[in-house]
């Protein structure tokens, strides 16, 4: 009797870095949607402190998520599977890259354009978290998309 094929998409089939990322990508999405639906309905009705303590907490819970999914994806593969090959850090850098310019991009219009419209300290703060979350989330996709595809640099 044959066995079947793994679909493409099965997430036995990926590759642990892959794995690694989606993870993160997931829980951040998650977390800064939370964070993000909270703060913006808001506007300014919450101080700088609370805005940067709220960030905190949602940082942090993102992260102990991780680590914990990290430690259980490493826990499942074989520890000559998760080092790192020429593919890995040629897709790494190549998410690096993505993120970089992204993130370059949102820092000139939050600290040359948005000051200019006399916006308050908290609204000029979560636009600079905005893009911060946004040029990961750019570098992320840019790496599982990458070994979704198959991309060897």
């Amino acid at each position: 009797m044959a066995v079947p094929l793994r679909a493409r998409g099965d997430m036995l089939d990926m590759a642990y870095r892959e794995k690694t990322n989606w993870l993160t990508l997931i829980a951040m999405v998650i977390a800064y949607t939370v964070y993000f639906s909270i703060v913006l309905p808001r506007g300014t009705a919450l101080s700088l402190l609370q805005t940067l303590w709220l960030f905190a907490q949602v940082t942090i819970t993102q992260a102990v998520v991780v680590i914990i999914g990290n430690i259980v994806l490493a826990a499942r593969t074989d520890k000559r599977a998760r080092v790192a090959d020429e593919r890995d850090r040629a897709i790494a850098r190549r998410g690096a890259t993505s993120g970089y310019y992204t993130l370059l991009v949102g820092m000139i219009l939050v600290g040359v354009v948005a000051p200019f419209d006399d916006l308050p300290r908290t609204t000029l703060l979560n636009y600079a978290l905005l893009w911060i979350v946004i040029a990961e989330a750019v570098r992320l996709t840019t790496i599982v998309s990458s070994y979704r595809r198959g991309w060897h640099g």
